[in-house]
């Protein structure tokens, strides 16, 4: 279990900071921007959480899940894999949380009414915190495939596959948030063009 006693240590004044096997690196190494970045989204989650607990319970619920798996894919990226690794020596994502956010996808998108065209972030207040939630999410699989391309052999490819789907399910929550998708608010190309 993680105990934290003391906030600052003074130890990243250089512009350094540790991974999870002791190794020093620089905080804007590909894997401190990944991992940083998969906080990021689990920040923006946290008020997805406190609008859903008002107005969708059962999102508010689903989505702490997620964010303690958020947790897992940084302390995932957070620990190069050792070549010797075993399955017990590093906590990492597992492909059957990866497998749970498909049903989700699939549970939460049956409802929806079908779409015509691309969806304006917006609509209710959950709805556009998810839409935040997910770009955010689409912003820490982009720095994990930059990290994968770097050091492939020690990145763990399921982290990217959990937060490829994890967008994908908040893009499908925001539409249910949206009255199952009949309150979205859809783009019309070149609504704004003067003719």
């Amino acid at each position: 279990m993680v105990k934290l006693t003391k906030i600052y240590t003074r130890s990243g004044d250089s512009g350094q900071t540790g991974l999870g096997n002791g190794q020093r690196v620089s905080k804007h190494d590909p894997r401190v921007e990944a991992y940083g970045t998969v906080d990021e989204a689990n920040a923006v989650l946290g008020i997805a959480v406190h609008t859903a607990r008002e107005t969708q319970a059962s999102f508010a619920q689903l989505l702490e899940s997620i964010q303690h798996d958020l947790f897992d894919v940084g302390a995932d990226l957070c620990t190069p894999i050792k070549p010797d690794e075993t399955p017990e020596s590093a906590l990492r994502i597992l492909p059957e949380r990866v497998e749970m956010l498909e049903r989700e996808i699939d549970k939460h998108n049956e409802p929806l009414s079908p779409l015509n065209s691309f969806v304006l972030p917006g609509g209710s207040r959950l709805s556009a915190e998810l839409h935040v939630a997910r770009t955010v999410s689409r912003r820490a699989e982009r720095a994990v495939t930059r990290l994968l391309d770097a050091e492939p052999d020690t990145t763990s490819v399921v982290t990217m596959t959990y937060l490829n789907r994890l967008s994908d399910l908040l893009f499908v929550l925001a539409r249910a948030a949206n009255n199952d998708g009949r309150d979205d608010v859809l783009w019309v190309p070149g609504k704004n063009r003067s003719h």
